[in-house]
């Protein structure tokens, strides 16, 4: 695979609907009723099922559907060295109508990427299954790890090692760089790193927040750019690693609003990543002029929504295509979902059949576009 095929014309974002008797034996599991290997059963062949139906889609690139994961990011950060789960009243950030289960996660020593990371074990079932198209794995970007503890945490206090906030960030890109090449030795060539911080800094009612505790996010925008890209160091040339800016999306909800402005120039014109996958659903994401300081890196459009059932029409999508080339060359563009269909283990509010028809329409229109 090269960098001129990934991301594809029209490609996902990663999580779909968990299948019901997916969600039945999650739940037969934490109750002890079902053992972790009658789970695992289940979550393969619910995931065999999942890669044959992205593969009848069209897709070029498929993914586990996050299937055996309960957060689309907590349960990556869990299995990092140095990370403690942590059980609490209310989950750190608001959604619009509806809350995920309460559960986050603490620094408690060094943090590191260990060779036995269950997120590995994951992509060789994957990639064992998929046949002749490309296995994309998901995973939180490294900057999550510090946002949730170090930034969305009002009562964080740094342990010992991590007195000197760059140590920590050093830490993170090191195990993010160990995490990389594990998973490039795995054979995997297409990675995505999923990432809230910016939505966040894009909004202006959480940008206020955050400046009334006394944290400048424009700085901490600077220093997630540098911690990122150090990891990126560790890409071998053959390798694909893209960055999907969320909104939030739990339940057909989203947690912030606002265009890409505040962090375009720093993340756009600073970010090594291959390319952005883009919230562009909603007026909350505001309009492309901020895709004014991409650089070389390929812009996959999210103007197809995972949140709501309706189909778009076909030709005010195609539209705004051609209107984001006023910033982006048309053949550094392509198309995907917003976000996924699933971002949490609960779901959008959509069916399966409706999720299917969404990716229908993305390529549809990437065919009639992109030819």
């Amino acid at each position: 695979m090269s960098k001129a095929q990934a991301p594809y014309r029209y490609d996902i974002v990663g999580s779909f609907l968990r299948k019901q008797e997916l969600k039945k034996a999650r739940e037969e599991y934490a109750s002890g009723a079902l053992s972790a290997e009658g789970l695992e059963a289940v979550e393969d062949t619910c995931i065999r099922s999942l890669v044959e139906s992205e593969k009848a889609v069209g897709l070029k690139a498929v993914t586990d559907g996050e299937y055996r994961r309960a957060f689309w990011h907590l349960d990556f950060l869990w299995g990092l060295q140095g990370v403690e789960k942590v059980a609490v009243q209310h989950f750190s950030i608001a959604f619009q109508g509806h809350q995920p289960k309460s559960q986050t996660l603490k620094i408690v020593d060094k943090i590191d990427f260990p060779e036995d990371h269950p997120f590995l074990r994951h992509f060789r079932f994957l990639q064992s299954i998929a046949g002749d198209v490309t296995v994309k794995q998901c995973i939180p970007s490294p900057s999550m790890l510090h946002l949730i503890c170090c930034v969305r945490e009002e009562n964080y206090q740094p342990i010992e090692r991590y007195q000197d906030e760059e140590v920590l960030l050093n830490d993170i890109a090191l195990a993010y760089q160990k995490a990389i090449r594990a998973f490039y030795n795995a054979g995997c060539r297409y990675l995505q790193l999923d990432d809230t911080s910016w939505g966040e800094f894009c909004s202006a009612e959480k940008r206020k927040a955050y400046a009334e505790r006394g944290i400048d996010v424009d700085e901490v925008a600077k220093k997630y750019v540098k911690m990122i890209n150090k990891a990126l160091e560790a890409k071998p040339d053959d390798m694909v690693i893209t960055m999907h800016i969320c909104r939030g999306n739990f339940r057909s909800t989203w947690f912030t609003s606002g265009g890409y402005e505040p962090v375009a120039e720093t993340l756009f014109g600073g970010c090594n990543v291959d390319g952005f996958f883009l919230e562009y659903d909603s007026e909350r994401a505001g309009g492309f002029e901020p895709l004014r300081f991409i650089k070389d890196q390929k812009v996959v459009l999210g103007l197809i929504t995972s949140k709501s059932p309706e189909l778009e029409d076909k030709d005010a999508i195609i539209a705004r295509i051609h209107e984001a080339e006023n910033y982006v060359p048309l053949d550094q563009l392509s198309l995907s979902p917003q976000c996924g269909f699933a971002s949490t283990e609960e779901g959008n509010i959509l069916t399966e059949e409706e999720q299917w028809a969404k990716l229908a329409l993305v390529k549809e229109i990437a065919e009639e576009v992109w030819g």
